[in-house]
Order: structure tokens, then sequence, then C-alpha cells
């Protein structure tokens, strides 16, 4: 069971989108999702960055920041960040499709 952490800032649209579709749509995942910012729906925790196997971020200054505050903890740990633009909303059929065309290659899952 691969674990699957998804990042971006306030964690209320695109992170919790991700989590949603690879935790109902795909077999063999478990899934996370949180945010950098601190006011984040749901704050990023040193726990959850060391349950994970990837950490999918969503924007390279998602990256940048994970880096800056968790480095302690990111030693071994798979980073992608997947260029996805805060301009979606929550379970948008566009952010749902972007998602899994740079998800699935990564996860070596053909759609």
């Amino acid at each position: 069971m691969k674990k699957l952490l998804f990042i971006c800032s306030q964690n209320k649209l695109r992170s919790p989108t991700a989590e949603a579709v690879f935790s109902s749509e795909y077999e063999g995942f478990e899934t996370d999702s949180a945010g950098l910012d601190r006011h984040a729906e749901v704050p990023l925790s040193t726990e959850a960055i060391q349950w994970a196997d990837i950490i999918f971020v969503m924007e390279k200054s998602h990256k940048n920041k994970l880096s800056k505050n968790f480095q302690p903890f990111l030693k071994d740990k798979k980073i992608i960040c997947l260029d996805i633009p805060d301009e979606y909303e929550y379970m948008e059929p566009a952010l749902i499709e972007l998602l899994k065309q740079k998800v699935l290659p990564l996860l070596k899952i053909k759609k």
C-alpha cells in the first residue's frame, strides 16, 4: 500500500481534491492531504510527512516552503511538484483531469 500525501497552501481545493480522487478511484493507495499555510484547513504535520511514501506539492513555492520548514523530516522522501496553479475549485472536473494526467504516469497507472 503506497502512501500519497498531497500538499497545497490552504488544503481547501487542490490537495483535498487529489486526496479524494486517488483514495476512491484507485486501489493500492492510502492518501492524505494538508496545507502549508498557518491557517490551512489541515496544517501539514511532521507525522504526515513521516507517514508518506511520496509527497506531491502543487507549486514550486510549496516545495521551497516544505524544504525550508521541514528539512529534517524530508530525508529519503520523494517530493514531486505537479505545477498545478491555484485556479480550480474543489472537485472541478478540469482539476481532476489534470491531476490524473500528471499523477497517474508517476504511479505507473494507465488511465
